[in-house]
């Protein structure tokens, strides 16, 4: 039986677990067990500055969960590469969750600094993003907590920002209407311009990149919906074009829903009918602040880098 290698993406709002066996000779990546868990960990974070007891409970039985997945297909619980982003990071009490976690499933995890998740992402998504796409390309993950711009040029990083812009942030923060209120929604939309003047700002050629490349689960979802595709395929979802003019008309028709009539959509998963529409918000100022005419959409970043680690 081939080496069976196992990772852990812990970010603010999501779970996910990937175990895979590495690729042979002309055999590409075997997927084993590919889950994942809304637990909505870094919930109230960015008013207590800290991880509720809500939050790490319902991320400690995903984590158990996992554990026991990880031990079934064969993997090592020692060697499980396991990363933590914005919400551990920035909580008061990371640290001691961080040990908990580990005394209670045997996971040990690594808390990453945002240019470390940037990397990560990058290095899982240009394993399937095609070349013309990775030789000139601005990355987007949209996270629960942060969101990071990554700029590839020639398929070499030319740099990484992460800023405190997530999806969890934004609805705690704008979102107090149902349906969303065109002021509410307007809110989120400049909350997110201003991390992206700040981007910006650091750019020292001032040069945004040709293409636009989105991952993580947001914008994968919109995908999915924009497709109506049910059940999930990610061979469908990876390296999709979604004009600008096809964006507008989604964002327009989940904007008119109320949370319930969201998450009634097949596509969108329990968890995620609010968050979709900050969601909607930060692509749309990324859009509008550098003029894409669309954008690419990739399954593959944090969660499969952290898996390459494992098998390099």
């Amino acid at each position: 039986m081939p080496n069976i290698h196992a990772a852990i993406d812990i970010g603010s709002n999501t779970l996910r677990l990937l175990i895979a066996a590495p690729p042979g000779a002309g055999t590409p990546r075997r997927d084993i067990c590919r889950t994942h868990r809304i637990v909505r960990l870094g919930e109230g974070l960015h008013e207590s500055g800290r991880l509720s007891d809500a939050g790490m409970d319902r991320a400690l039985a995903a984590l158990t969960e996992f554990s026991r997945l990880i031990v079934e297909h064969g993997s090592n619980l020692a060697d499980t590469h396991a990363v933590a982003t914005a919400a551990m990071r920035e909580a008061e009490n990371g640290q001691a969750f961080r040990r908990r976690i580990e005394r209670e499933t045997g996971i040990r995890v690594q808390i990453i600094e945002g240019e470390a998740e940037a990397r990560l992402s990058l290095a899982g998504a240009a394993a399937v993003l095609r070349p013309d796409t990775r030789s000139d390309m601005l990355l987007f993950d949209i996270g629960g907590g942060s969101t990071e711009f990554i700029r590839v040029r020639d398929e070499s990083l030319v740099d990484a920002v992460s800023r405190k812009l997530g999806v969890v942030r934004l609805v705690e923060a704008h979102l107090s209407s149902d349906p969303p209120s065109a002021e509410d929604y307007q809110a989120m939309v400049r909350a997110a311009d201003a991390h992206l003047a700040e981007v910006a700002a650091g750019w020292p050629d001032g040069r945004a990149p040709r293409h636009l490349v989105g991952t993580a689960g947001t914008v994968t979802t919109l995908a999915a919906t924009h497709l109506d595709l049910y059940p999930y395929d990610l061979a469908r979802i990876n390296n999709l074009r979604m004009s600008r003019a096809e964006f507008t008309a989604l964002r327009d028709r989940l904007l008119a829903m109320t949370h319930d009539e969201r998450q009634a959509v097949r596509t969108i998963e329990p968890g995620r009918a609010d968050l979709i529409v900050a969601g909607l918000a930060i692509i749309d100022a990324i859009l509008a602040r550098w003029s894409y005419p669309g954008l690419i959409v990739v399954d593959a970043g944090l969660l499969e880098g952290a898996w390459l680690e494992t098998s390099s």
